[in-house]
């Protein structure tokens, strides 16, 4: 079943049988540019893009694709496919394969940064580059739990054991997809309260009424496993630029400095100021001047 939410994603691929939400703009644009494939962040959709895609097309052909499990695309169950790094990085890599049918780049904000450099290890021939926003430290991943203290550890593997129980992870998910928590939850995450919209709250709750949302949340909210950050950018085929909001109080800017900057392959680390989590969304403006730019 597909969520019907294609106010955004208004086409549609098949991949592994599911069928997976995207929009395209510019396609007729600088056909000697690699085309701009935009990569969401967890619980968001292409709908999170909105202020990018058309200012970005006047240059670029563009892409914007829904993560299998949210949005517009496809949620099959844990049981049928698993959320990870490389089942999300796999379909990115197939898309530019049979969609763009061309050489891209690869934009991601939060998991979909992690997911950029997954697909481009997939398909180097193809990902010319890489631009990562915020990106997801994954600092709950199973190697960086080694370093937490003994008892945050232990703290960590109770919740995740808890919310294994689909009851008691669905009361918790009902209280999260409400607009009053959602627009609770952005406000911690944006710098700039006002981009915290109505449109902006529905882009994110419409696609968590599926019914098989809570078992894509339980799964992603128990995943430790997978690469990390620097995992991939020690192995990452072409170059990384990185943009990061000095705001979020998720990634700390300065552990993403000290953790990317040390790889070659990065070839900018740069500061958005009075931005969050989302500078592409908060800061729209700054970051498509950013983008137009690429080659």
């Amino acid at each position: 079943m597909v969520f019907e939410y294609r106010k955004f994603a208004d086409r549609f691929w098949t991949w592994s049988d599911y069928e997976i939400g995207y929009c395209a703009e510019g396609l007729d644009k600088n056909l000697d540019k690699p085309a701009i494939v935009l990569i969401h962040g967890f619980g968001a959709s292409v709908g999170h893009w909105r202020k990018n895609v058309p200012v970005l097309a006047q240059e670029f052909r563009v892409y914007a694709i829904d993560l299998i499990g949210f949005g517009s695309s496809a949620q099959p169950k844990p049981s049928e496919l698993a959320y990870t790094f490389e089942t999300w990085g796999q379909q990115v890599a197939d898309f530019v394969r049979e969609v763009v049918g061309d050489r891209a780049i690869l934009v991601g904000n939060s998991i979909g940064a992690v997911v950029a450099m997954q697909a481009a290890i997939y398909a180097p021939e193809l990902i010319t580059k890489t631009v990562l926003i915020n990106c997801s430290l994954r600092l709950l991943q199973e190697q960086n739990q080694l370093n937490m203290p003994w008892l945050k550890r232990v703290g960590v593997k109770t919740v995740q054991n808890i919310l294994g129980n689909r009851a008691i992870a669905k009361l918790f998910f009902d209280q999260v997809r409400n607009p009053r928590s959602v627009k609770q939850i952005l406000s911690q995450a944006y710098f700039h309260k006002e981009a915290v919209t109505d449109e902006l709250v529905d882009i994110l709750i419409k696609p968590a009424q599926n019914p098989n949302a809570v078992d894509v949340f339980m799964a992603f909210v128990r995943y430790s496993q997978g690469p990390r950050p620097e995992d991939l950018l020690a192995i990452l085929p072409c170059d990384a630029i990185v943009l990061w909001g000095d705001h979020d109080p998720w990634e700390p800017i300065e552990l993403g400095r000290k953790s990317f900057t040390k790889f070659t392959c990065v070839k900018e680390f740069i500061d958005i100021p009075n931005a969050g989590h989302c500078p592409q969304d908060e800061v729209p403006e700054v970051v498509n001047d950013i983008l137009l730019k690429l080659r």
